[in-house]
């Protein structure tokens, strides 16, 4: 029986991170992954290759709109769809092995295998039983599906199954218009795929800045995808080939169906805890199914920790990550520290959007006095250079102190411009901090210190 100071349970950016910070700061470290490769969902079939998928259709969008525009003349490159498939794979190993090198350069033993934890202190994988003064689980999560809508990965696929279709289908629904809805839609859009989405709410991106709602809507319509609001789907039915969506507009009822090659089921993630024994153990879970935890990342059994899409929280790779080293600074007696008011959020569509800390909705709710420095990328020499001049940067601070409580982002590189902001935020940053410093000419950050200006005096560019 091995025995260990931590044995983290999953290989995710949250359990790897994790695993990493824990043999960084002496302890004797495992980690149990059942893949065959290391990295979880987001590096295997999620961020990364739909990343991959993103940038190689952008890349025949520019071809085809704004190659003859900068006097690139010539024919439009056709798609090779295997060819395609095969460029994310490989992006894909690349970053599994990279992870696999790094376990083994800080000597963290990966346990081959799905874990469970048959008492506190004790993991088992397989047959065979390991012994851990602190576990970490970090189990991740998994796509959940609607009542009357069955997922074969085949004709009703998770995003697992839209990053493998054998072709580029003619014509897909979307279930669901939040971050993975959009982006994978816009992936086939961009194909030559017929893209309608269907969304229970009235606005896309749940939770976001409503401005960024609108406009991103709008956008991405004018790229060729369809949107059907406040629509409740009923079933799926489908036939080898083909599949049927039926819906409910919700302020009529009136009953609706759509046809498809293929209908993407995008309605969120739920805890993957199956299997751990965690009711057995004990550990206290919500309504929700995720596990709860104290402020140390402790669930109520002592010495057993989670972290990740498999406690509360947004389901982000980043806020993983940033658990993993708090609860690995925690058991190796130091203080974790991770601030929930500064996390952003990224679509990456094209123009990206990218979100961190309050809405104006959620200032107005709370009764906080306010301000609004707004500028438009048509507004950015580098970004009118380029063809990306749609969009905007929303900066929102405290009317009286001229903190920064929040930005939002919706134009290009919109996932990078947003770290000036958490940076500042974490600072305790005012706007006028940000307008006073020096911004690069000629880049697309100089639109985030506009509208730092913009809630002063005035932008310069506007």
């Amino acid at each position: 029986m091995a025995s260990y100071d931590v044995i983290v349970i999953g290989a995710g950016p949250g359990g790897y991170v994790a695993a990493i910070r824990c043999a960084q700061l002496g302890l004797k470290t495992a980690c149990v992954e059942g893949r065959e490769t290391l990295g979880g969902t987001c590096l295997n079939v999620g961020c990364i290759p739909s990343k991959a998928l993103l940038h190689a259709s952008h890349m025949l969008h520019e071809a085809e709109h704004n190659f003859a525009k900068m006097g690139l003349k010539g024919k439009s490159p056709s798609v090779d769809w295997p060819g395609m498939i095969g460029y994310k794979d490989d992006v894909i190993g690349q970053n599994t092995k990279g992870v696999e090198f790094l376990f083994k350069k800080n000597k963290i033993d990966w346990l081959k295998g799905w874990g469970s934890i048959p008492e506190a202190g004790r993991v088992k994988v397989g047959d065979e039983v390991h012994e851990a003064k602190n576990i970490i689980i970090a189990s991740g999560s998994e796509a959940s599906s609607l009542p009357g809508v069955e997922v074969d990965e085949k004709i009703v696929v998770t995003s697992t199954g839209a990053l493998e279709l054998p072709k580029v289908p003619k014509k897909m629904v979307v279930i669901g218009a939040g971050v993975i809805g959009l982006e994978l839609g816009s992936v086939y859009a961009r194909l030559g795929t017929e893209v309608t989405v269907v969304e229970y709410l009235d606005a896309v991106t749940p939770g976001m800045d409503a401005e960024v709602q609108k406009t991103v809507q709008r956008m991405l319509k004018k790229q060729g995808m369809e949107f059907i609001m406040g629509a409740a789907v009923q079933k799926t039915e489908t036939t080898k080939t083909k599949a049927k969506v039926h819906y409910k507009l919700r302020k009529d009822d009136s009953e609706h169906m759509i046809d498809a090659d293929v209908v993407l089921v995008a309605t969120g993630r739920k805890p993957y805890t199956d299997g751990l024994g965690l009711e057995a153990l004990g550990v206290e879970l919500s309504e929700r199914g995720q596990i709860k935890t104290d402020d140390h990342w402790q669930t109520n059994v002592k010495g057993i920790y989670a972290i990740g899409d498999a406690m509360n929280g947004p389901m982000l790779a980043h806020k993983a990550e940033d658990e993993g080293m708090a609860a690995a600074e925690v058991i190796a007696g130091k203080s974790g520290h991770v601030n929930y008011g500064v996390i952003p959020g990224v679509i990456y569509t094209h123009p990206e959007v990218a979100s961190v800390g309050k809405t104006e909705q959620q200032l107005k709710d709370e009764g906080r006095a306010y301000k609004v420095g707004k500028f438009s990328f048509m507004g950015n020499g580098r970004a009118k250079a380029v063809f990306a001049g749609e969009g905007f940067v929303k900066l929102i601070a405290d009317k009286d102190t001229d903190r920064i409580l929040g930005c939002h982002i919706i134009g290009p590189a919109a996932g990078d411009l947003i770290h000036e902001i958490c940076v500042a935020m974490e600072f305790g940053a005012s706007a006028e901090d940000l307008a006073m410093t020096c911004h690069a000419h000629p880049t697309y950050s100089e639109a985030v210190r506009e509208a730092a200006l913009a809630c002063g005096d005035g932008a310069i560019h506007s």
